[in-house]
């Protein structure tokens, strides 16, 4: 069975992925500078036989064909990026670039897919059709290196039907993995606002336009088009993190500048949204004497796993490693530009479980705790290759 063959393969390669993962965990790169991690994986890719081609400077993209005749294609997608974080651990793999870090699994991600490689080419005799491997650079920052890859034809020649993709997840217990069918994790949008005033002695506020006072009106307004304006049916997420001021005790600036987020989970609403919350802003700021530059970076969209390949890919899992290890997920405000594929072709995003208390693998993503338990790696690999392969109808 091909089953049980992937499930030796896996095994046999598992210590060598551990070794990737940590290596690459060991030597991260920020977005759009993973040239070492892709040159890492160009050097395995080599070693056994895979042809590869170069995408978006940094990205890696490989293929494997099958014996057997078939015209289908399915594409897996690692990311390779890391996060400007400074780590927090004493063990032995821990990052050597100060304040950079594998703070979210992309480490995990790209060395599975190694593995996961590997299982693949070993098995080119038992399976029709086409595997294209997707090492992907820059998911952490926009316009994301998905969208970069997509207008360099990362999804032509060949076309692929399907696109596989996995993330880990702490808060699943490492031997799990977790589903959900169609919408599944949210848009993003950078917010960057600019209140301007006047500014002046703060024992004369009657002279001056107070840009903080302004700023905060906006800052509580807003949360209205969240409150008020979505319908609450409709997930939304408005947050801001970043206020600079640049007063003093006494000094009422001349200009607030205002950091945020919105996230949700309908394209029209998105754009609505958009524009009260513009409107809303400069309203208030004229209203109150002074002028507001309202600023959008658009960021990715919403993430949408395919109906029935998802049902398919979940039912694989099961096959693989049990009804009992494998859970449903919940709607994720959190984004990924893997969102990007799901837009163009039919795509799954499932979670990889790493989360196991005895060894202080719980911390989430974006920390500076964060880790994984490797265990998790024993099915990372497998998983993927025997949803590729019996997606592919092998």
């Amino acid at each position: 069975m091909i089953k049980d063959k992937i499930q030796k393969l896996a095994a046999t390669i598992f210590n060598d992925v551990v070794g990737y993962r940590q290596h690459i965990h060991a030597n991260p790169e920020l977005s759009f500078k993973e040239f070492e991690t892709s040159k890492f994986v160009k050097e395995k890719l080599t070693n056994w036989g895979i042809e590869f081609t170069d995408c978006a400077n940094t990205g890696v993209v490989g293929l494997i064909k099958g014996d057997l005749p078939s015209d289908k294609v399915i594409a897996l997608r690692a990311d390779m990026d890391a996060l400007p974080i400074l780590e927090d651990s004493n063990k032995p793999y821990a990052s050597k670039s100060q304040g950079v870090m594998h703070a979210c699994g992309h480490d995990v991600h790209t060395s599975s897919l190694l593995g996961t490689a590997y299982i693949i080419n070993q098995l080119r005799e038992e399976f029709g059709g086409t595997i294209k491997l997707i090492f992907q650079p820059a998911e952490e920052l926009l316009p994301g290196g998905a969208s970069i890859m997509i207008k360099e034809g990362v999804l032509e020649n060949p076309k692929p039907n399907y696109i596989v993709g996995q993330h880990v997840m702490p808060l699943i217990e490492s031997g799990k993995v977790g589903f959900r069918s169609g919408i599944y994790m949210a848009s993003t949008d950078e917010l960057y606002v600019t209140v301007t005033g006047k500014g002046g002695h703060g024992a004369q506020p009657h002279q001056n336009i107070d840009p903080v006072l302004i700023a905060s009106h906006i800052i509580i307004a807003l949360q209205q088009i969240v409150s008020r304006n979505a319908d609450p049916r409709l997930p939304s997420v408005l947050s801001f993190g970043k206020v600079t001021a640049n007063g003093a005790t006494n000094i009422i600036p001349n200009e607030v500048k205002i950091e945020g987020t919105f996230r949700t989970l309908d394209e029209d609403w998105r754009a609505e949204a958009h524009k009260r919350m513009k409107k809303m802003a400069e309203g208030i700021a004229e209203a109150m004497g002074g002028s507001c530059d309202f600023d959008i970076h658009k960021g990715y969209p919403f993430l949408i796993n395919e109906e029935q390949l998802t049902a398919n890919a979940r039912l694989f899992a099961e096959e693989f490693l049990g009804k009992e290890n494998v859970v449903e997920l919940d709607i994720w405000m959190a984004a990924e530009d893997f969102s990007f594929y799901s837009q163009v072709t039919d795509a799954c995003f499932y979670r990889l479980g790493t989360g196991n208390a005895a060894k202080d693998t719980q911390y989430s993503v974006h920390t500076p705790k964060f880790d994984i338990d490797e265990d998790a790696l024993k099915i990372s690999t497998g998983l993927m290759a025997y949803i590729a392969l019996k997606q592919l109808g092998n």
